[in-house]
Order: C-alpha cells, then sequence, then structure tokens
C-alpha cells in the first residue's frame, strides 16, 4: 500500500511549487492578464490569493488549536497590503511562502489548528495543512502557467498525493448525498486508484487495487469510472478541465451531479 508523502516532503513540495509559481508570474506578459482556469480573476488576483492564503495558514497554524478561524488569521488576511510593482510583488509572494514554511516547521506535522475541512478523513492538524498547501499551491502554478501560455502538467509526485488529497479533504462529509447511493472510481494512469462511495451517510473514500487487462472492472460496483494521469485527475477535480477530457467508464451524467453537490455543514 502507497504511503502518504512525509511531512518533510510537504515542505519541499510547497517551496517547489511556490518557486515554480514565481517564475511563471515574472515571465508573464502582463499582471493584468485574465487566468482562463479563473476567469473572474487577472494574474495578479491569483497572486493576491495564494500569498494571503499562505499568511492566513501560516496564522492559523501558528494560533494552534482554535474551533474557528483565530484573530490572528482574520487580522493578516484583513491587513493584507499587496505591492502592485512586479518584482515587489513577487518578493512579498516569496516572502509569504516562507511565512507559511516556518510556521508549519515550528509546529510540527501532529499539532492541532482550525480548518474549514470535515474531520471525517483528513484531520486538522499542520500536517493536514502543508498537504492541503501543496495542491493549492501545485494547482495554482498550473493557472498562472496557463495565463502565460505554457501550462505544464503536475509533478507525478505531487499529483499522486493531490488525488487522495482531494477525495479526503474537500468531498469527504457526513452530509447525506441527495441522490440514489453510488460510487465514483478514480485510476491513474500511474496505478494509484481510490473509490468515492456517496450515500445517506455522506461521502468517504479509500484506496482501491487498480483494473488490470486480467481483471477488468466490477461496472456493477461503480457508477462512473475515471481514468487519467494523477495531474488530469487532479485539474478536472479542482474544475479546470471538463469530464470529456478524460476517459470516463459508466453514467457521466453522474460526474455532473458530484459537481453541483453542496453538502450542508
Amino acid at each position: 500500500m502507497e504511503k502518504n508523502l512525509e511531512f518533510p516532503d510537504l515542505l519541499r513540495l510547497i517551496d517547489e511549487r511556490s518557486t515554480a509559481f514565481r517564475a511563471a508570474v515574472a515571465a508573464a506578459p502582463s499582471l493584468d492578464a485574465q487566468v482562463p482556469s479563473c476567469p473572474e480573476w487577472t494574474l495578479f488576483d491569483l497572486v493576491k490569493h495564494l500569498g494571503g492564503g499562505d499568511r492566513f495558514w501560516a496564522a492559523i497554524v501558528g494560533a494552534g488549536p482554535a474551533d474557528a478561524p483565530p484573530a490572528e488569521a482574520a487580522a493578516a488576511r484583513a491587513a493584507l497590503e499587496v505591492p502592485r510593482e512586479r518584482e515587489a510583488l513577487l518578493a512579498w509572494l516569496a516572502a509569504s511562502t516562507q511565512l507559511l514554511l516556518s510556521a508549519l516547521r515550528e509546529a510540527g506535522p501532529d499539532a492541532g489548528c482550525w480548518a474549514w475541512w470535515s474531520a471525517l478523513q483528513t484531520p486538522r492538524t499542520s500536517g493536514a495543512v502543508a498537504r492541503h498547501r501543496a495542491q493549492e499551491s501545485a494547482v495554482h502554478t498550473y493557472d498562472a502557467q496557463l495565463t502565460g501560455g505554457a501550462a505544464q502538467p503536475l509533478p507525478t509526485e505531487v499529483a499522486l498525493d493531490g488525488v487522495e488529497e482531494f477525495l479526503f479533504t474537500c468531498v469527504a462529509t457526513p452530509s447525506a448525498w441527495p441522490h440514489k447511493p453510488t460510487a465514483f472510481d478514480f485510476h491513474t494512469a500511474e496505478g494509484r486508484s481510490w473509490r468515492l462511495t456517496v450515500d445517506g451517510d455522506g461521502a468517504r473514500s479509500t484506496r482501491i487495487p487498480a483494473p488490470t487487462a486480467a481483471t477488468g472492472e466490477d461496472s456493477d460496483a461503480a457508477g462512473a469510472s475515471i481514468h487519467g494521469t494523477a495531474g488530469e485527475l487532479v485539474i478536472y477535480l479542482y474544475d479546470r478541465i471538463p469530464a470529456d477530457s478524460l476517459h470516463v467508464d459508466g453514467d457521466a451524467g453522474l460526474l455532473d451531479l458530484l459537481r453541483a453537490w453542496e453538502p450542508e455543514e
């Protein structure tokens, strides 16, 4: 069974993806360019979002266990001052990442903190924050590269962790699925697979064996099965590409229901 990435690896990936993000911003023709994958944002807005998010989560991790976003984090977001000049903006962004990394290193992976996600499959810890921020950095690097016209595939290491992180963090919920119970299988070309089950008890995911040519798939077990590289699946899950960009077996309409579902918290 594949293991999750270790805490030092997550910190390294945050640093690496943030460096790649800054390189894409530095190379872009204009900070006012529209981000194709986030059409309501300019590249400047995207930078503000990622850097502000780093500072927000640094304050959350530093504040320790809490039942709501701590005052320190709210104050950091409210007082956000972002320079408009590109070099100053890049320096601000680099400093934002270092604030997050420093807070995570100081806390260690097991420290408790507030988080917006359900604790059903992802703990509310600094280690889980690091895992999620690695994905935020990776996906927004893709956004920035796409804005500059040269999007690159997500690195395999971060993408393989990203499929599970999204399912466990962003999808898992105890809120009842409002439709007929079903399951969604996600299969990566790299050989890892997961099953997302949705029913009256909510949504939860588990790792499953990858299908083989010899065994095929149990078509009755999953309402829909989605196949692609790990990077493609992450970009799909974050709503950057449509389902028809991937190979889908079963009822593709179920994916529309999953996309539209807004669980009650």
